[in-house]
């Protein structure tokens, strides 16, 4: 069997043979049920198309003001760069720094990437730099959250018809269709597209990096590389070996995984508490000063009769950080013990911290929003406080955790029943 035809569960590590799959289709893992890969539209000229749409839309959405107040005679209108600048002026520079990462810089990093890679692939070669693109894709695409911002700026607008006239603009819409255009993107894997490459023409590898696609001796032990997902022989004699496809560095294992897990959750856990005690805006206004905290906004918006906002606030703020941190203390404590107990279950529960993970920074999106909007001069001024700061960071460092988590550490105690494990 070819090296080309296996494709290893990121998951629990049992190898499969790789079937071909109609578009809208799924591969999963025969045993724990995680998807291994999705048929999509292979041809290059519809991939291009799509990712050129969707620059065009990105550009539009960050240059193109988001919505409008207008109070007492003054209006103030923000774009997604503008409320950064704002946000970095006042002296939030960390806070701004990952919006501006999460929001701007890694989406389009991903969509340029893409872009030049399709429109190689639709011309039948590969391109330069082909392989530390792709990585630059699925390093992008775990961190970018276009998708969260989207429901941040409808709360925000919701929010703001209280206090002024709201009148929406077109980095709304250009938002929400760049939203609509990501979700086909995600579908492009970029292991399938490393699949297309190596079987066309393109610049000549360096003897390192050059490579032919070979027969696996049996009883080998084995290595998935996790960027391009090409299986290897694992040789035991090199200190650190190299995928030879993309050249990532290949492990069994994370190394330090649990211990890494536990350092990280311990920093979000003790952060979690200024991050939920601190205001994470001040409003200075006519009738005063106002300090306004998490728990606070979720009140603010259930007596105002936004008790479905007030939910989704509540849950992506309060209950999801708690949530994940339980969570993962589970895991990594389970993991640490080699516990064999309910191993799919555990599976599914990292499956869910994972995809939760990102949604608990629509607070930060909306705080970044309301203050570049609410900028009445002497009416109404909001910025932001330091609670903003904290539950910023404990977002990240809860997302990092469970990024250095290995969950194929729930399955090694597991009775292999004659699988191959990687």
């Amino acid at each position: 069997m070819h090296r080309y035809d296996l494709i290893a569960c990121h998951d629990c590590g049992v190898l499969h043979k790789r079937r071909p799959v109609r578009p809208r289709q799924k591969a999963r893992c025969v045993r724990c049920r995680s998807v291994l890969y999705r048929g999509i539209y292979s041809d290059a000229s519809r991939m291009a198309a799509i990712v050129l749409a969707a620059v065009f839309t990105f550009l539009i959405a960050q240059f193109f003001p988001i919505v409008e107040l207008e109070v007492g005679g003054y209006s103030t209108s923000a774009t997604l760069l503008g409320a950064i600048r704002v946000l970095w002026t006042e002296g939030m520079q960390a806070v701004a720094a990952v919006v501006f990462v999460f929001t701007i810089l890694l989406p389009a990093v991903e969509l340029a990437s893409l872009l030049y890679v399709t429109l190689s692939l639709r011309q039948g070669r590969r391109p330069p730099g082909f392989d530390h693109l792709l990585r630059a894709v699925g390093a992008a695409r775990r961190w970018g959250m276009t998708e969260v911002l989207m429901i941040g700026i409808l709360i925000t607008i919701v929010k703001m018809t209280s206090l002024a006239q709201v009148m929406v603009q077109p980095g709304v819409f250009a938002f929400g269709a760049l939203t609509l255009m990501l979700a086909i993107v995600v579908s492009f894997d970029p292991q399938i597209l490393w699949n297309i490459g190596e079987h066309l023409p393109g610049p000549r590898r360096t003897a390192k990096k050059t490579f032919h696609y070979a027969a696996l001796a049996k009883g080998v032990p084995l290595v998935a590389c996790h960027s391009c997902g090409l299986v290897e022989s694992l040789q035991k004699t090199v200190r650190h070996q190299y995928c030879a496809r993309c050249g990532a560095r290949l492990h069994r294992r994370h190394p330090d995984s649990v211990g890494r897990t536990w350092a990280f959750l311990l920093a979000a856990a003790i952060l979690y508490i200024p991050a939920n005690l601190l205001p994470v805006m001040y409003t200075h206004s006519l009738f005063g000063k106002e300090d306004d905290t998490i728990i606070s906004g979720v009140v603010y918006f259930w007596h105002s009769g936004s008790a479905g906002l007030a939910a989704i606030i509540f849950i992506a703020s309060i209950v999801v950080p708690v949530l994940k941190l339980a969570a993962l203390a589970l895991l990594a404590y389970t993991a640490q013990r080699r516990s064999r107990w309910r191993p799919m279950q555990r599976t599914l529960l990292y499956r869910i911290v994972e995809f939760v993970g990102r949604w608990s920074m629509l607070d930060i999106f909306v705080i970044t929003l309301t203050v570049a909007l609410v900028r009445f001069q002497s009416l109404a001024v909001i910025t932001a406080g330091p609670g903003a700061m904290a539950f910023c960071a404990v977002v990240v460092l809860t997302m990092i955790a469970s990024m250095q988590f290995d969950p194929r550490l729930i399955w090694d105690p597991i009775d292999t029943h004659g699988e191959k494990h990687v």
